[in-house]
């Protein structure tokens, strides 16, 4: 049988080191997956942009107060890479959702299977699928934000960088922030590579104190770009109201 891009992708899932993953996650509330695609799978992808049949809508940011660049939701049936990418990340992102949810004391626990939990969320009213493609050129940038789209959320998602830094674009590092109860915010910025993923917590994680587990509050987005353009795959594991 022939291999296709979506059973390398997921060959290369599987052969992640899921335990310092998860580790990582819990530390930091964000872990690098590298080289999750290939170059040529990154600029496959990213050549779907200009689809229009392939997505369900079209957003420009700075008309919404989101910041500068566009984006588009991809439309049921998904790309099969896009689909696959999905359904292999979540199972593998399962155990540390349900984790996380038990510290935090919420009585919500995840399936083992991302079909399942499409089934709640759609059960919940949540019925439109949320991957998407960025396009961001220079100038352009995204404010930080969460990716709520109503009351099923799981707790982490997944960005693809698509373009390679220093090549096609300069600037647009991807930026995560952590609020603490009564301290001042934390920044990061994770560094990625060309086809290089990261996972983070969508809305808040759980952190160990001297008095047990407590939550921190995260948000998420783009730097400026200063140069050429930028595109990334964004994978999220709940639909949308």
């Amino acid at each position: 049988m022939t291999e296709t891009n979506d059973t390398k992708v997921a060959a290369r899932i599987a052969a992640l080191d899921w335990t310092a993953i998860a580790a990582a996650l819990d530390r930091e509330g964000w872990a690098v997956l590298p080289r999750l695609l290939s170059a040529a799978e990154c600029y496959d992808t990213a050549a779907l942009y200009p689809l229009e049949e392939l997505f369900r809508s079209h957003v420009q940011m700075a008309r919404h107060g989101f910041g500068r660049g566009e984006y588009r939701y991809f439309a049921y049936p998904l790309p099969r890479l896009v689909a696959g990418l999905r359904g292999a990340l979540y199972a593998r992102l399962t155990p540390v959702a349900n984790r996380w949810h038990e510290r935090m004391g919420r009585d919500e626990r995840f399936p083992a299977e991302h079909a399942d939990y499409l089934s709640q969320c759609h059960a919940a009213g949540q019925v439109r699928p949320t991957p998407l493609l960025l396009q961001y050129g220079p100038g352009n940038y995204n404010c930080l934000h969460r990716d709520l789209y109503g009351a099923e959320v799981f707790p982490l998602q997944v960005a693809v960088l698509l373009s390679a830094p220093g090549t096609d674009f300069t600037g647009g590092e991807f930026v995560l922030t952590e609020q603490r109860p009564r301290m001042q915010s934390r920044a990061a910025v994770v560094p990625l590579g060309h086809g290089d993923a990261v996972v983070f917590a969508v809305n808040e994680r759980p952190m160990a104190g001297s008095r047990g587990d407590y939550r921190v509050a995260m948000r998420h987005g783009v730097s400026e770009i200063r140069s050429g353009a930028r595109h990334t795959l964004g994978v999220i594991f709940h639909d949308a109201a």
